[in-house]
């Protein structure tokens, strides 16, 4: 799934505060003279922080715009203005820091900024923001608001801090007061349009106006929705606060009433109340107050009431929102838990509008909502964090009180219907920094352990149920058939046997296959994603943007499709799996007359084989903004997707058009009640199951385990069992504690590259953004003398081995297609730094990486090779195998290539000659049986009789043995064929089959 574009997309742009953009107003008698920002004369450089200066940023390496400070004769101020172009595919702007070593700026004694545009009527919002408070300009908080270019030539804009909102998709730190103090201001920033090829000039920017107080204090509540059971009282707090934290010096009242706009009648449902609160000239900010409101027992059964409490405010600023009090639903039979969920389920659905109901079938980026007014207004069945959208700051806490307050929202509907929040936590709580990061699916893989991935699976859900998420878009059930696919790392491999194997994950996050351990604080609702195919699109196949092989179409017979990519949600759905996602990809049966055809759009298989054949009783969630790659409008994506049997749609920041559209479409009769009625109960039965009406707010009581010793050691022995030992010329590894050890390497000491993609962000990033320990740092603690140089350029003399980490650094998604921009080749520094230190000394090279490294041609100079995969934090699993603690035990869950030219390559083709064969993997502390041929040959009887004895435990264990005798023999073109086919055969419970293959692999290596 893709992420959220976190800082400023088309989307968000126009949800930010809008602004009427004017020529300048006269300026008032007593206003002071303006104080100037930037003229761009030259008297700011372009420079990065902590400098002072301008600097451009974006989403990729295109979408920074370029500047230049142009000599015009047009110009507003002076000779020269600010001049740029720009072509934004994802987001783009630039910034003016003020610098770090010189005390922020003081502006709280101005009106607003303002500033010349040069327009080109191109009706796109430009957003501007402020930077206030905090350490420094990169550590402050953002401001936000945004004026239309909807004007030709220059216009000089005014912008007064009051229409300044404070950001609620992306903030760089948190916790600092969220309120604009404008005492500290470290600069401004400008996000430019997307989606367009534009220019534009600014000129003169500078500080306006007089301050009043009205600008300097606002009146603030402690929520916007005071939920209280019927007969109870609500209570509301009411405070005043200052920019700076000063006194007021002037007065400031409060009238309060409660107005007869709700749905609660006055004088039944509550008795009203009035009357003024002053908050005299010299109070402090942050001073409060409370309003009282009683509410009445009628003795009905009856939906949610709300009323209002109109607040009117002098000297200050008003609250964002008018607050409601919210009388609870009660009475109703939904809401009685002892009833069974399918009558409660019936009662509840028989009690909503259709606008309802599509809004149960909505999921919103939280990004998308600011501080959650839509939740209530749309009836939002569900909110997303896309990867990297984070809490401000990004702590259990923060996760917690966000989701909380979305909840809040969510109780002044009729029915109260609690959201179902979602993140992407595929290897972990990824999103959170601090979280415990397992192994990517292909390590756990490598460890061919379905007990470990069960348990690597209960930590995550409990890391994530603790933070208030309640529902994850993992496991990933792809299987991948080409290495060049940027989510390779997502898939337990390309054998459906092993994808099948390790679906005890699914256990692992929601418990019992019955669903009755959801609601329990330590597990959540499993997706099984992506519905079907993704892992076997063809190379060249796709048309979203550069990508190459994401998202394509994948091509193949019906007896392919159903042994292949199928498979593993029939087990899926055996297992109870609660939710699953449709894939981005087309699917192309050949022989079906269809042709290629979006997999949201595949009624034949959502409608007929997942809920038909499979009697999957879930629901199905689309994929980030899916239903947009359905050829045809936004009707015709909504109707067709829905029909298709999509029964939640993650429309991030179009969810307003989705549900309007889907009201309409059913009006029309081009989606019939009955789809809808489907839908809406899909997804209510888990939310009863969630147990979220009952306990719709975060429990936090399993928050201190997030990152605990005891949930590290769950993924450091994944990230050991993960570890895949291709190479190991002369018993090179273990290494033993006494040995002199020369490390280097690029992913030697980055915690962001062991990672991988989806790590806090969605693309992952290099370097220190998560706790964990370093595949180096886990060294140090094994190794009394070691000696680390990134680049292999200090010294090589004087050392017994060499180990060289290489690899790759992170991507996600088609971002990391091979073809857009990446490839399978090591870098240059990497291959120079294997190539120095094995040409100095005995060398072990590890490879971190989320797919294999081409690495034939150097493969003779290194004594031994690790497959590494992306381990995570945990880099002390590694050295548990490298220093001996643990046996090396992984095996290749995919086929490792001689060359590109060779892709795709996987076990049972027909052509077969690889550089390691699928479930190649050496062993360390292991003593290989002897005997050759005539040992191999009681293991088959052996394997017979366990087969027939239905002795999992025993013939997978003859299986190794058949297996380790074959692997001191070299790989040959003969030999790898059955080799790989043996472990498949294992996986799939053919042990007599496997040492047949196996013997068959070992003659062919005599």
């Amino acid at each position: 799934m893709r992420r959220t574009a976190l800082l400023a997309s088309a989307a968000l742009l126009t949800t930010l505060l809008p602004m009427v953009s004017a020529q300048a107003q006269p300026q008032a008698a007593d206003d002071p003279a303006s104080v100037p920002v930037d003229r761009f004369e030259g008297e700011v450089p372009f420079a990065n922080p902590p400098a002072g200066g301008i600097f451009t940023w974006g989403s990729d390496n295109d979408d920074p715009p370029a500047l230049a400070l142009e000599e015009r004769a047009d110009a507003p101020e002076g000779d020269r203005v600010l001049s740029g172009a720009y072509d934004i595919s994802g987001y783009g702007g630039f910034t003016h820091d003020f610098a770090f070593a010189e005390p922020a700026h003081d502006w709280s004694a101005h009106k607003g900024i303002r500033f010349w545009w040069e327009g080109r009527d191109n009706g796109k919002k430009v957003a501007f923001e402020l930077k206030d408070g905090g350490a420094d300009g990169e550590a402050s908080e953002l401001w936000t608001t945004s004026f239309t270019d909807d004007f030709s030539g220059w216009k000089q804009i005014e912008i007064p801090f009051t229409d300044f909102a404070y950001r609620t998709d992306y903030q760089p730190v948190g916790g600092i007061d969220h309120i604009l103090g404008l005492t500290g201001t470290w600069g401004y920033a400008v996000t430019l349009p997307v989606g367009i090829q534009g220019r534009f000039a600014m000129d003169g920017v500078e500080l306006y106006g007089k301050a009043d107080q009205s600008l300097r204090a606002s009146v603030l509540t402690d929520s916007a929705v005071h939920p209280t059971d019927e007969g109870g009282t609500a209570t509301v707090k009411i405070s005043v606060a200052t920019t700076g934290s000063a006194p007021i010096d002037e007065p400031v009242t409060v009238a309060y009433e409660t107005a007869a706009t709700g749905t609660a009648d006055p004088g039944k449902d509550y008795t009203p109340v009035s009357g003024t609160i002053t908050f005299p000239a010299g109070t402090v900010s942050g001073a409060t107050r409370t309003v009282r409101v009683p509410t009445l027992k009628d003795k009905k059964a009856e939906p949610a009431e709300t009323v209002p409490l109109a607040l009117t405010v002098t000297g200050a600023k008003p609250p964002a929102e008018t607050p409601q009090i919210v009388v609870d639903a009660h009475g109703l039979p939904y809401l009685d838990a002892e009833l069974p969920v399918k009558r409660r389920v019936a009662d509840l659905l028989s009690r909503m509008s259709l606008a309802e109901k599509a809004g149960q079938m909505a999921q919103a980026e939280r990004g998308a909502v600011g501080t959650g007014a839509d939740v209530a207004t749309y009836d939002l069945g569900s909110l997303l964090s896309g990867g990297g959208s984070t809490p401000t700051p990004n702590t259990p806490e923060a996760w917690a009180k966000m989701i909380d307050g979305f909840q809040l929202r969510a109780q002044a509907t009729r029915f109260q219907i609690p959201l179902v929040y979602g993140v992407d936590a595929v290897h972990g709580h990824n999103n959170l920094v601090g979280a415990t990061v397992m192994p990517h699916n292909i390590g756990l893989g490598a460890s061919r352990n379905p007990q470990l991935a069960q348990r690597t699976g209960a930590v995550t859900a409990a890391e994530v149920r603790a933070t208030g998420v309640p529902w994850d878009f993992a496991p990933c059930l792809c299987v991948t058939r080409d290495e060049r696919w940027g989510r390779s790392y997502e898939s337990f491999g390309e054998d459906p046997a092993l994808v099948d194997s390790l679906e005890t994950v699914i256990q692992g996050l929601q418990g019992a296959r019955n669903g009755k351990d959801l609601k329990d604080n330590d597990k959540v609702l499993a997706t099984a994603k992506h519905f079907v195919g993704d892992g076997g699109t063809a190379y060249g196949s796709s048309t979203t943007g550069t990508y190459t092989i994401d998202q394509g179409v994948t091509k193949v017979t019906r007896q392919q499709l159903e042994a292949v990519h199928l498979a593993p949600y029939e087990t899926a759905v055996d297992r109870g799996v609660g939710t699953v996602m449709p894939s981005y990809s087309s699917l192309d049966v050949l022989g079906d007359g269809q042709g290629p055809v979006k997999m949201h759009a595949r009624a034949d298989m959502i409608n007929g084989v997942l809920k038909g054949r499979m009697d999957f009783d879930g629901f199905v969630i689309s994929d980030w903004d899916g239903i947009d790659q359905i050829p045809g409008d936004r009707a015709s994506d909504v109707r067709t997707s829905v029909n298709a049997g999509v029964d939640m749609v993650m429309v991030p920041y179009a969810f307003r058009e989705f549900r309007t559209t889907l009201m309409e479409e059913a009006r029309a009769g081009r989606v019939s009640g009955q789809r809808i009625d489907d839908a809406v109960s899909r997804i209510l039965t888990q939310k009863f199951r969630l147990g979220l009406f009952e306990k719709p707010y975060a429990d936090t009581s399993g928050a201190s385990k997030i990152g605990s010793a005891e949930h590290r050691a769950v993924a450091r022995r994944a990230a050991a069992e993960s570890q895949v030992l291709l190479k190991n010329a002369d018993g090179v590894l273990p290494l033993k504690g006494s040995e002199k050890v020369y490390v280097a390497g690029s992913n030697a000491d980055d915690i962001g590259n062991q990672s991988g993609g989806w790590t806090v962000t969605w693309q992952g990033a290099s370097g220190d953004i998560t706790p964990g320990t370093t595949i180096l740092e886990a060294m140090r603690k094994n190794s009394a003398r070691l000696t680390y140089s990134k680049d292999a350029s200090a010294p090589t003399t004087g050392h017994d081995i060499g180990v060289v980490v290489v690899g790759e650094t992170p991507y996600a998604e088609g971002v990391g297609d091979v073809g857009n921009g990446h490839d399978l080749e090591l870098s240059p520094a990497d291959r120079a730094a294997v190539d120095k230190v094995c040409a100095a000394m005995k060398c072990a090279v590890l490879i971190v990486s989320g797919r294999p490294q081409l690495i034939g041609d150097r493969l003779g100079e290194i004594d031994a090779l690790v497959a590494s995969w992306l381990p995570g934090t945990e880099g002390d699993g590694v050295a548990d195998v490298i220093y001996g603690k643990r046996a090396f035990t992984g095996q290749l869950p995919v086929t490792w290539p001689k060359s590109q030219e060779q892709l795709p390559i996987n076990v049972g083709d027909t052509a077969y000659d690889p550089q390691f064969p699928y479930g190649w993997g050496l062993t360390t502390l292991t003593k290989v049986p002897e005997g050759g041929a005539t040992t191999l040959k009681a293991l088959g009887v052996a394997a017979a009789v366990a087969e027939k004895a239905g002795s999992e435990e025993t013939g997978r264990a003859i299986v190794t043995k058949a297996r380790l005798i074959v692997q001191q023999r070299k790989i040959t073109a003969a030999s790898a064929k059955p080799f790989a086919e043996a472990d498949h055969l294992l996986l799939t419970g053919r042990y007599a089959a496997a040492v047949a293959q196996l013997t068959q692999a070992y003659r062919a290596t005599g």
